[in-house]
């Protein structure tokens, strides 16, 4: 299985309109992160997770033409609103794209979004809009998506919940401030896991910190670790020289052969 990273950033991305600061200036490419997205790829088979707003750049860089399914983690906008992007793969294949969302979050992703999930309202003659089969998955209930077996998981976002998972030997986790014991269970252990750190020091009241993400992925055991949904607070080049064996810095286009 390959893991890759399409968008690594926060909602502002780096660099961060109207900063001048030593990270957002940077001529290294592993220093510009669009906002979040990852997709999993196998045996021609491509599982995206989140839409954010760069969507269709972040696809076009990767050369990923083809999409056979769609997770969504939570509905915050830097996740959720590329998802226009999406409407060229049901126009390619010819049918509704499905999209997985966790069940909580299913009336509301319909209502921002009518004229895709909502039935009575028809696109205008001559035009089109996604065509988006809207299914929902619950915590710790494993489900197969596009041919990957994925067991979706729950963390603490500040007032709401986003959903990580676990596909083989990989581990994923969005957003998130802290690993319920339940999660932490399925993620033991795993090959590869993926995690969201802002930046050193302060900590946040929604998401990990650096030092909380080394943390919680030496209490999970994981071989290799990569921080993803960073800010312009960290350079690539001082986050390689100061994280220690085993845990590295993401950055868009970064592919990662997951055993």
């Amino acid at each position: 299985m390959r893991l890759r990273f399409l968008g690594t950033g926060t909602s502002f991305g780096v660099p961060v309109i109207g900063c001048e600061c030593p990270v957002c200036r940077s001529d290294d490419p592993r220093n510009h992160r669009s906002r979040h997205s990852l997709a999993l790829e196998d045996d021609g088979r491509v599982l995206l997770v989140d839409t954010p707003p760069e969507l269709r750049l972040q696809l076009l860089s990767a050369g990923i033409g083809r999409v056979d399914a769609v997770m969504l983690t939570h509905l915050h906008a830097d996740h959720v609103h590329g998802v226009d992007d999406l409407r060229i793969f049901s126009m390619w294949g010819g049918e509704a794209l499905p999209m997985y969302v966790p069940s909580e979050y299913a009336g509301e992703l319909a209502a921002r979004f009518p004229y895709i999930f909502d039935d009575t309202v028809q696109p205008n003659p001559g035009t089109t809009a996604p065509d988006i089969a809207l299914k929902t998955f619950e915590v710790g209930k494993s489900l197969t998506v596009a041919g990957f077996e994925v067991i979706p998981l729950a963390f603490p976002h500040g007032h709401v919940r986003t959903y990580g998972f676990r596909v083989g030997g990989l581990g994923v986790i969005v957003d998130g401030k802290r690993i319920p014991e339940a999660a932490r269970e399925v993620l033991n252990g795993v090959d590869v896991l993926v995690i969201n750190a802002l930046w050193w020091g302060d900590p946040h009241p929604t998401h990990f910190n650096v030092e909380e993400a080394i943390e919680a992925a030496r209490s999970i055991g994981a071989r290799r670790t990569f921080l993803t949904h960073m800010t312009h607070r960290l350079d690539y080049h001082e986050l390689v020289a100061n994280l220690p064996e085993g845990i590295e810095p993401a950055f868009d286009g970064l592919v990662v052969d997951v055993d």
